[in-house]
């Protein structure tokens, strides 16, 4: 048995913005249908744009990319002719009016396949900067008939040590270009946030991810925020990347600068797992999963989670990619939002280290989380006292119910979870 107890009374903090996504909504040309409406019910607060041109709907190869948006390099970087922005305006037009903030990512889309075309280094990286800081101007300033979206992140660039798929130079060249390109954007814009640059999980474990952070403070660049990856189906590896991450800034004194995850998902490993991972990331496995994390990292030094990835897609969707359908772990997503529009975060226990609670308040009502996730296998269901402070109503996500309301409930209240099993609390 588990034993889980909602304390309103002790009041914790805001909550963090933990459903975040890579990619914003699929949607018709008058900016309807597809996933706009699921992107409004999860309340979607950010989504970075990366990967967004292996998607036609978003404008395919014309679209966020640097190369997409200045096709020749050649060109002149202060001629607004030099510039395509018009899918990219579409896109970001879109994504801004479910109600998402913009997280903008710098650089250019991986490349898996053989040949490599543009995650080569740039042969000028101070003109590179360049043609950042117009891509920014557009988008904030309203140069080139642009606009005043006041976008705030501004990421330079993806996963420079996953190579050759991202970076085909060394890590060498990545540390002159990066620092080269941060102190010219954070000269031109002093307030707004850059950094970067979306490091993956094993230069987190290997030393490596410290090592850049090191490097850049030894060369004194400015970092308003660092990003990092964790594909892994195992809670305790964002925790245990947290702290050396966040150890790592705060001894090279990037005290202020944020810690972000901004690629995550279910995964058993890069290797023989790759097929079961696919398969378990869109059940409720993968649901259970979510909810269980966003749980887990409120008790973290990361600040923000974004999920990897609302485009449709075959790999780590969250949606079937033809007609859109949700997978289930969009539905933790939806519980997760309650939690986050009500804005403060409350305490509430749990005794079993299998099950993961999570609760929020405004001052006057209050919801709360409560997960049963498990990746082993013939795990037992488990019976949960939950002892509730008021009124509730109690809504399941589980094989075959997607939040369905199952019920009321006051004072404490018994369950039966069977494994992978998320819960939802809504005061009355």
């Amino acid at each position: 048995m588990a034993n889980v107890k909602i304390n309103s009374g002790n009041v914790i903090g805001k909550i963090k913005p933990l459903h975040c996504t890579v990619n914003g909504p699929v949607a018709n040309h008058d900016g309807s249908g597809g996933t706009v409406n699921a992107f409004k019910t999860a309340g979607i607060p950010y989504a970075r744009l990366h990967d967004s041109s292996f998607f036609d709907n978003y404008g395919g190869e014309h679209t966020v990319d640097v190369s997409g948006i200045f096709p020749n390099f050649d060109s002149d970087p202060y001629d607004e002719a030099s510039y395509d922005f018009y899918y990219t305006d579409m896109y970001i037009k879109r994504t801004l009016d479910v109600g998402a903030k913009i997280f903008y990512r710098l650089g250019q889309r991986i490349e898996v396949r053989p040949k490599k075309y543009h995650v080569i280094p740039p042969k000028d990286f101070k003109k590179w900067a360049v043609i950042c800081e117009h891509i920014i101007r557009h988008y904030n300033e309203g140069w080139a008939n642009g606009f005043e979206y006041g976008i705030e992140f501004w990421e330079v660039w993806n996963e420079p040590d996953n190579r050759p798929a991202c970076w085909t130079g060394t890590m060498e060249q990545f540390y002159d270009f990066f620092e080269i390109a941060v102190k010219h954007l954070k000269e031109c814009f002093p307030n707004i946030k850059i950094g970067g640059p979306a490091l993956t999980e094993w230069s987190v474990d290997n030393g490596n991810a410290r090592k850049f952070i090191e490097t850049m403070r030894e060369r004194n660049v400015p970092m308003d925020f660092l990003s990092w990856h964790t594909y892994s189906r195992v809670i305790e590896d964002f925790t245990k990347r947290s702290v050396e991450i966040r150890d790592a800034l705060d001894a090279n004194g990037y005290k202020n600068a944020l810690s972000i995850v901004d690629e995550w998902n279910y995964l058993v490993d890069w290797k023989g797992g790759m097929e079961e991972g696919r398969r378990k990331r869109r059940t409720i496995e993968g649901a259970a999963f979510v909810a269980a994390n966003q749980a887990t990292v409120q008790n973290t030094s990361i600040d923000m989670l974004m999920y990897y990835d609302a485009r449709p897609c075959s790999f780590c969707s969250l949606w079937e990619p033809f007609y859109y359908d949700p997978y289930k772990p969009f539905y933790s997503m939806v519980a997760f939002n309650k939690l986050y529009r009500l804005g403060t975060r409350i305490e509430i226990t749990s005794d079993d280290k299998d099950v993961y609670a999570l609760a929020a308040t405004n001052g006057e009502k209050r919801a709360a989380t409560v997960t049963y996730y498990t990746y082993e296998a013939d795990m037992p269901e488990k019976h949960i006292t939950v002892e509730l402070d008021g009124d509730y109503d109690i809504y399941m996500l589980d094989a075959s119910r997607d939040l369905e309301h199952i019920g009321e409930a006051s004072g404490v209240c018994g369950i039966t979870l069977k494994p992978n099993s998320v819960v939802l609390f809504e005061s009355r």
